[in-house]
């Protein structure tokens, strides 16, 4: 038995390895577009419908046209990498909402919701475009589709785990899943959300640039949500995000990449 169990868990790390065509990275997928987005979709609606939606103000404009211009940049890219109908399926959408959360997010499919609370931070056109840049990276690298994965391996992981240990006392039981779930938590999925988050600034610098803005200003729109967390927070070992002083610097070191690449490809004027 436990021996199938472990088998199981192996089969799955191979049969769910999928090679995204952006980062050109095999990642954890078992999670289809087609299956995907419907939800998604279904859940931005959904998210419209509930919560107080800005437009005709200056700042909806503006939201709409950086969007426009992230996505113009996103195509343009994909179709420098070959992979002209990756987009096909994506409907795009970019939505202020009123909200004084500091945050915004994109579902899978192109679906983004900007919160009118990031806008003293953002400040600028270049500020926004860091931010939707960033967020729509997220759902080029299919990373929601990733995370879900991960935890469906998690889980399958932790039924071995069990596995493993059913003919150990109950109390030798509680204590191998407990530090299964911490393990797990600190030492696969925290990382795991941290990447993620390092790979959407650098693909984000990237369409930032194609879209014509300066990526160095991305610099200075991560040194205001520095100055506005305080320097407080989670450590960075405890948190899917790096610390504000880590992302400050891989963003530095990545930002020549970002120009090169957008030379290459051309920017959007």
């Amino acid at each position: 038995m436990k021996k199938y169990v472990f088998l199981g868990v192996f089969g799955a790390l191979i049969m769910g390895c999928a090679t995204n065509p952006i980062t050109g990275k095999q990642n954890l997928n078992f999670v289809s577009n087609s299956e995907l987005f419907p939800s998604s979709f279904q859940q931005y609606s959904q998210f419209l419908n509930e919560n107080k939606v800005i437009t005709g103000t200056a700042d909806a404009k503006l939201v709409e046209t950086v969007g426009f211009k992230i996505k113009a940049a996103a195509e343009r890219y994909l179709n420098y990498l070959g992979q002209t109908q990756y987009l096909k399926d994506y409907r795009w959408e970019y939505k202020l909402v009123d909200n004084k959360e500091v945050n915004a997010w994109c579902l899978p499919g192109g679906k983004i919701v900007v919160y009118s609370g990031i806008l003293p931070i953002t400040q600028n056109e270049s500020g926004l475009a860091t931010v939707m840049g960033h967020e729509v990276s997220h759902a080029l690298a299919n990373h929601g589709a990733q995370r879900m994965s991960a935890a469906q391996l998690q889980q399958i992981g932790g039924a071995a785990l069990g596995a493993a240990t059913s003919g150990k006392s109950e109390a030798t039981q509680q204590i191998f899943a407990q530090a299964y779930g911490i393990g797990s938590e600190v030492g696969v999925m925290l990382p795991f959300s941290r990447s993620n988050e390092s790979e959407a600034d650098k693909i984000g610098l990237t369409l930032m640039a194609i879209a014509g803005y300066n990526p160095d200003d991305a610099v200075a729109f991560w040194s205001r949500m520095a100055a506005k967390s305080g320097g407080s927070g989670t450590p960075e070992f405890m948190s899917t995000h790096p610390s504000d002083a880590t992302r400050i610097a891989n963003i530095k070191a990545l930002i020549p990449e970002a120009k090169a690449i957008a030379l290459k490809v051309g920017t959007i004027k």
